[in-house]
């Protein structure tokens, strides 16, 4: 993976302490902005009086996580940055279609682990 690459801002993630990020279901909900993942994270849960901290995260970090066994859900802005990176780096995937989300259909989020890490 070239240097440009792995350092490229993907989006963001939010997490409460090191070991507890916001989640759908086993995967670590990565937005394109931080105002998204905001809303993301009061649509996810109960985050009430919990204060989370946002952080940007990178296409190496990601990967690094996904050859851990972590797994990744990605909004629309974070798939389209990160899946021209991960098809440089041999991974199979392609354009996902967006065009059901909105006002009332819920947040569409893109699932992507490594195959045999989970």
């Amino acid at each position: 993976m070239s240097a440009a690459d792995d350092a490229k801002v993907i989006g963001y993630f939010a997490f409460t302490s090191p070991t507890e990020v916001v989640c759908d279901g086993d995967a670590c909900v990565i937005a394109g902005s931080e105002a998204d993942l905001r809303a993301y994270v009061l649509e996810l849960g109960p985050a009430g009086e919990i204060n989370h901290t946002l952080k940007k995260t990178r296409f190496g970090e990601i990967m690094r996580g996904m050859s851990l066994g972590a797994s990744y859900a990605f909004d629309e802005v974070a798939y389209n940055r990160f899946y021209p990176l991960a098809r440089r780096e041999g991974l199979d995937l392609g354009p996902e279609d967006f065009s059901a989300t909105g006002p009332g259909k819920g947040v569409h989020l893109v699932r992507v682990q490594l195959k045999g890490r989970g």
